[in-house]
C-alpha cells in the first residue's frame, strides 16, 4: 500500500492539472488562433499538445463552431476570457451571425473559463446537469483561486465561473437554421456531465474530453470502466469526422477512438491486476509495458498520474478485475 505522502502527493498533483497549472519548460506564447475549416459549415481551433501555463495562456484544448443562417452554435468556450475573445474573432471572421448557443461538453477549466466572454454577447449556455454538482463544490472555486495566480494574468479576479442557462436532463437536439445538433449525454466518463455534440447534416462529432488524439488522456478522478463504454457507443456511431477535446481533428475516427479506448483498457488491465494481488504500485508501475503509448506527447505528465489514480480506484472496488 502507498504512503499517506504519496496519496497527499497525488491528490495535489490531480488538482494542479484539472486547473491547468503544470508549467512547461521553456514554454513560449501561444500563436495567433487561427479556425480551421472542417466543412463547409464547420470549424474549430486547435488548443496546444501541452499543460496550461500562463505562457501558452492556457490555450490546450479544442473549441469548435458551426455556422447556420440562423446562427451560429459553438462547442466549448477554451480556457480564459481572452482566449475567447480570440475565438469571437476568429468567428466574425467567417460570419456576421449571431452566437446563439454554446454548448459546454464539461466543466473543466480549460474548457470553461471563457464562457462569460460569450455570456456578455447574449449566448445560451448549454450543459448537463451534473455539472452543477461542480460549480457548486469547494474544488472549483479552489481551481478557480489557484489559476488567478498561476495562469494570470489571463485568468485574473474578473474571472469567474459561469452557470447553464439551460441544464439538460437527458438527450436532447437543437433545430438551429437546418442544422440538427443531436447532443448525448456519455458521462459518467471523464467527467459525469460529459457531452458529445453531433451536427448531423455535418456529418460531424464533436466529442470533448472522451476523446484526446495524439496524446495521453487525462484521467484524473474518472469512471474510466464507463468511459471505455462510452467510446464503444460511439465507435458503433461511425461518425465520418471527430472534433477532440484535445489534438487534431479526426478524419479516420475510428482508430483515434479505439487508441483512447485501448490506452484506458490497458490501464485498468494493468492496474487491476496490481490491486487484486495486492502489490505495491511502485512495482506494478515499474513492470508494466508503456511501450505502445509512451510515444505520445505527455505520456511523461500524464501516465504515472492516470496509473496511480486507477490503481487507488480499483484498490477501492471489491472485484478490481474486469470482465471481458
Amino acid at each position: 500500500m502507498q504512503s499517506t505522502c504519496w496519496r497527499a502527493q497525488f491528490v495535489a498533483i490531480v488538482l494542479a492539472a484539472c486547473c491547468g497549472l503544470f508549467m512547461s519548460p521553456g514554454a513560449r506564447a501561444a500563436e495567433p488562433m487561427r479556425a480551421q475549416r472542417v466543412s463547409d459549415t464547420a470549424w474549430f481551433v486547435q488548443g496546444e499538445a501541452a499543460l496550461g501555463s500562463s505562457a501558452n495562456r492556457n490555450f490546450i484544448s479544442n473549441a469548435g463552431f458551426v455556422v447556420t443562417p440562423q446562427g451560429v452554435v459553438v462547442i466549448d468556450a477554451l480556457g480564459s476570457p481572452t482566449l475567447a475573445e480570440e475565438l469571437i474573432a476568429a468567428i466574425r471572421q467567417v460570419t456576421a451571425q449571431p452566437i446563439r448557443y454554446v454548448i459546454v461538453t464539461h466543466y473543466h477549466a480549460d474548457h470553461v473559463y471563457g464562457l462569460q466572454a460569450f455570456k456578455a454577447l447574449g449566448a445560451t449556455v448549454i450543459a448537463h446537469r451534473l455539472g452543477q454538482s461542480y460549480l457548486s463544490s469547494d474544488t472549483a472555486q479552489l481551481r478557480l483561486a489557484a489559476s488567478r495566480e498561476d495562469l494570470f494574468p489571463w485568468i485574473d479576479e474578473k474571472t469567474h465561473l459561469v452557470p447553464a442557462d439551460r441544464w439538460l436532463d437527458a438527450d436532447t437536439v437543437i433545430e438551429l437554421g437546418g442544422e440538427s445538433f443531436r447532443i448525448h449525454h456519455v458521462g459518467p466518463a471523464h467527467t459525469p456531465e460529459d457531452l458529445v455534440v453531433l451536427a448531423e447534416h455535418a456529418g460531424i462529432m464533436f466529442a470533448g474530453d472522451l476523446v484526446f488524439r495524439g496524446r495521453i488522456p487525462f484521467v484524473g478522478q474518472a469512471d474510466s470502466r464507463q468511459w471505455i463504454a462510452s467510446l464503444s457507443q460511439l465507435i458503433e456511431l461511425k461518425p465520418r469526422i471527430v472534433v477532440p477535446g484535445h489534438g487534431p481533428i479526426s478524419v479516420e475516427p475510428l482508430a483515434d477512438l479505439q487508441l483512447t479506448r485501448d490506452y484506458l483498457v490497458h490501464l485498468r488491465k494493468t492496474m487491476a491486476e496490481a490491486a487484486n494481488n495486492l502489490e505495491p504500485f511502485e512495482e506494478a508501475y515499474a513492470k508494466a509495458d508503456w511501450s505502445r503509448f509512451e510515444h505520445l506527447p505527455l505520456f511523461r505528465a500524464a501516465n504515472r498520474m492516470n496509473a496511480y489514480n486507477t490503481y487507488l480506484l480499483l484498490e477501492q472496488q471489491g472485484s478490481p478485475v474486469d470482465k471481458p
